[in-house]
């Protein structure tokens, strides 16, 4: 945006209080991260385009927290900006499906597209459509931003979840100590669910075993390298059948090696 702006000659700030004077009749916010106090908002009314069927998912990484959470939909609600987090009433909401394998940089891009065509439609009626905003209804959900922990797969919940880890990116296990990150898997469809017949973390061919049911990784990232097909990797590594992924039950922490 900056550099638009820039090669339009329109004047640019990194800070909120300038858009007072800025003789500005309207704002857009699309995932500012900030609140925007009441003194700017009684001069600047401002409208912000939200990545999520509000009041579900207020906050940080409502993207994210949707597909955690295994949400079969999601959305984008274009809002009224109130000094509150993600409180404000809504003026439209355009709704999705979420795909059963797709990332969160897909979605979030997907997203953008759903919010540019809500914002248009919005300034097409603008000034009259700013006085059409609903109040929103139902149970607020907060959508807190992701601990690095949260990346590291956890390969004692199910395969289901393990995916949607994945799916995040930059999602990661360790393999004979080193971080390997994990970019792209599937669930291995008809795995049967309950007790895995091994312990999660157990690498077999392309499958991990989890703590229910199995999921194929098909695309890794070794530490210090480029990212490969699992076969293409595996070739290199050679890991045995049954050669454990992450920390082993009772392994401490300090085994893993940590790399930023």
């Amino acid at each position: 945006m900056k550099a638009v702006a820039t090669e339009l000659a329109i004047p640019t700030t990194e800070t909120v209080a300038d858009v007072v004077d800025s003789g500005a009749d309207l704002g857009l916010v699309v995932a500012f991260g900030r609140l925007v106090r009441p003194a700017v908002l009684e001069r600047v009314p401002m409208v912000n385009v939200h990545f999520s069927l509000l009041p579900r998912w207020r906050g940080a990484a409502p993207v994210e927290r949707a597909i955690l959470a295994g949400d079969a939909e999601t959305g984008v609600s274009i809002m009224a900006l109130e000094e509150g987090l993600d409180t404000g009433p809504v003026y439209a909401v355009a709704r999705t499906p979420i795909g059963d394998d797709e990332p969160a940089d897909e979605l979030t891009r997907r997203l953008g597209e759903l919010g540019t065509d809500l914002v248009l439609e919005l300034l097409g009626r603008w000034p009259v459509g700013l006085d059409e905003a609903v109040p929103q209804q139902g149970e607020p959900v907060y959508a807190a931003k992701l601990a690095a922990h949260e990346h590291e797969i956890d390969w004692s919940a199910s395969a289901a979840h393990c995916q949607r880890v994945v799916r995040l990116g930059h999602a990661w296990t360790t393999f004979r100590g080193r971080r390997l990150v994990v970019r792209r898997a599937r669930v291995v469809s008809g795995a049967p669910a309950g007790a895995p017949v091994a312990g999660p973390g157990r690498l077999d061919g392309g499958v991990v075993t989890t703590g229910d049911g199995l999921l194929e990784l098909v695309e890794v990232q070794p530490e210090g390298r480029a990212a490969v097909a699992f076969d293409s990797w595996a070739r290199g590594a050679r890991p045995m059948p049954g050669e454990q992924l992450g920390r082993a039950a009772g392994d401490p922490a300090g085994s893993v090696v940590e790399h930023g």
